[in-house]
C-alpha cells in the first residue's frame, strides 16, 4: 500500500491522494485499507517515516565509508542523499519528509526538519565527535531548513533538480557550517 502511495503522490499530489484511488492501486478492498490507516494522513505519515528510516539507512551506509574523513564530508554526503531521494524515490519529491502534510508529521513536540537536524547531529556527532561543538543541534537546523528549501527550488525549476542551484546550496551550507562548527571548535579548543 506504501508503494502504490508513492506512486499516487507523484502522480495527483497529496491534495488528489484518496483512500479509494490508494486501495484501487493497491488492488485491495477500501477496508483493508482503513484495517491499517484510519485516513490518508496516516498513510502518508506511514510513508515519509519508511522514508525517513531510507535516508537515515542511506546516511549510515555513506557514513561508514572510509572516504569521509571529515565532518563536511558527512554533511556534503547528507545533501547528496537527500538529492538522491528526489531524483530516485517516488513520492518523495512531493512528500519530502512529510511538510506538505504537516510539519510535525514525524513528531508533535517538532518540526519535521527538526526531527532530521536531531538525527544529523546524532550521526554527525557520533561518526565525528562533534559532541563539544556549542549549539550544533541548533546550526544544524538552520542548515537543514535552507538546504531544504534550495533543494526544492532547485527541483521546481527543473524536473532533474537545476545543478546550479544544487552546487549554490551545497556551498552556502559547507560555508555556513564551517563558521559555526570548525571556528567555533577552535575557539573553545584554545580557551
Amino acid at each position: 500500500m506504501l508503494d502504490a502511495c508513492a506512486e499516487l503522490v507523484d502522480e495527483v499530489g497529496y491534495e488528489g491522494l484518496t483512500t479509494t484511488l490508494l486501495a484501487e492501486r493497491a488492488e485491495v478492498a477500501i477496508g483493508s485499507v482503513y484495517q491499517f490507516f484510519p485516513d490518508k494522513r496516516a498513510i502518508v505519515q506511514a510513508l515519509t517515516l519508511r522514508t525517513m528510516e531510507s535516508y537515515l539507512q542511506r546516511l549510515d551506509e555513506r557514513f561508514s565509508s572510509p572516504d569521509l574523513t571529515h565532518w563536511w564530508d558527512g554533511v556534503d554526503a547528507a545533501i547528496d542523499e537527500y538529492i538522491s531521494m528526489h531524483r530516485t524515490v517516488p513520492g518523495f519529491r512531493t512528500l519530502h519528509f512529510g511538510d506538505v502534510v504537516d510539519l510535525h508529521l514525524l513528531d508533535e513536540q517538532r518540526d519535521n526538519n527538526g526531527v532530521i537536524a536531531d538525527q544529523l547531529a546524532r550521526v554527525l556527532t557520533e561518526r565525528f565527535g562533534l559532541a563539544g561543538v556549542p549549539d550544533l543541534r541548533f546550526h544544524l537546523e538552520v542548515a537543514v531548513e535552507a538546504a531544504d528549501s534550495l533543494i526544492k527550488l532547485a527541483f521546481r525549476r527543473k524536473t532533474e533538480g537545476d545543478e546550479r542551484v544544487l552546487v549554490e546550496a551545497k556551498a552556502l551550507i559547507r560555508e555556513y557550517l564551517h563558521r559555526q562548527v570548525d571556528a567555533r571548535t577552535e575557539a573553545v579548543q584554545q580557551s
